[in-house]
């Protein structure tokens, strides 16, 4: 079978809710589709999820190849790289997003491997484009542009693989945004049966238990995030009230976490949790480029540092030259006033 005009996305869900990432990608993969002519293709895999499949058609796909069976009931690497490498070995195509989960990242070097193509991990962006080969005299066109940090986050590399399909990628959760249901799609859902083999259940599920996070950066409208800056542990309480009277969350940059001042849980960036909240205050933190990659789609930013040179502050829209000791008092102070005038006036 040819090449088909296809840009395929893994769908991953966890008790019936389709991880964001996916949903994400699935949008993604509608603008690179609208923009290349191409058909997109939710791959899901699951026992009784043909409600989730409706679900993907109305946030971007044209298809869905449902794989509907016990045995995908919990996701395991073999059985679920068997359903994907058969159906991309008939389908052949173009290009295969996966989210950059801990699941995401177990199942698509497994598929890569098996189809022998090409796999760039952990993208911040995808574009199409067209790769001149000097040496070749010829110009690949339309294809999809990788791009990811490199060199521990000290350049963005863009990635090509014009000899193999599918072109595949993995991608960062939050980087891209999720595009609004639209009920009124319509799609196709077809069903594809597993031809599993014996070896695919080497691993048996015996049970599963699940540790839920406290800490909702991606979810959260404000985040005041501290760095190296804020200085220790203790004064990270002045960055909780500041949260707590804006409605947010707290989050930290490497240096911070890795100093001990907070738990990793609250990490922005390269290296922890995407976000773009409708406010991110940057206190302290110096702004390398690792950090930055993490939350440079904030609708707005307000940075605090000593430095006047800190990197933060080419991306701010608000800068504030000033130690965070002094700076966030005065904040959290005015407006504990003005909230205790605006009940008055109530």
């Amino acid at each position: 079978m040819t090449e088909q005009k296809q840009i395929w996305v893994f769908i991953e869900h966890t008790d019936g809710k389709i991880a964001d990432v996916s949903l994400e990608l699935t949008g993604k993969a509608r603008e690179l589709g609208d923009q290349l002519g191409h058909e997109v293709v939710g791959l899901l895999c699951g026992y009784n999820v043909d409600a989730l499949a409706e679900e993907v058609i109305e946030h971007g796909a044209d298809r869905v190849l449902l794989a509907d069976d016990p045995e995908l009931a919990l996701y395991r690497t073999l059985p679920y790289a068997r359903v994907a490498i058969a159906e991309a070995r008939v389908r052949k195509p173009e290009i295969f997003l996966i989210g950059g989960t801990p699941n995401g990242r177990d199942f698509a070097p497994r598929v890569a491997s098996a189809l022998r193509c090409g796999l760039t991990a952990d993208c911040t962006d995808l574009q199409i484009g067209d790769y001149y080969v000097k040496k070749e005299g010829k110009t690949y066109k339309d294809l999809l542009y990788q791009i990811r940090p490199a060199f521990g986050g000290n350049l963005i590399a863009t990635i090509v693989n014009p000899n193999t399909r599918p072109q595949m990628a993995t991608v960062r959760e939050g980087v891209m945004r999720k595009p609004a249901a639209d009920a009124a799609r319509k799609g196709v859902v077809e069903k594809v049966e597993p031809a599993f083999e014996p070896g695919d259940f080497a691993l048996e599920v015996l049970s599963r238990q699940v540790r839920k996070s406290t800490v909702k950066l991606k979810d959260a409208p404000v985040i005041v995030s501290g760095g190296a800056g804020v200085g220790s542990a203790e004064e990270f309480a002045l960055l909780r009230d500041l949260a707590n009277l804006l409605g947010g969350e707290v989050g930290a940059s490497r240096a911070a976490v890795d100093a001990g001042m907070i738990d990793r849980a609250h990490q922005v960036g390269q290296t922890g949790t995407t976000v773009r909240p409708r406010l991110y205050i940057a206190a302290g933190i110096s702004g390398a480029i690792q950090h930055r990659a993490g939350m440079d789609q904030s609708s707005k930013i307000i940075a605090i540092n000593t430095d006047p040179n800190a990197p933060m502050f080419q991306i701010a829209h608000y800068r504030i030259v000033g130690d965070v000791g002094e700076v966030l008092p005065m904040i959290i102070k005015s407006l504990r006033e003005r909230s205790m005038d605006q009940r008055d006036a109530e």
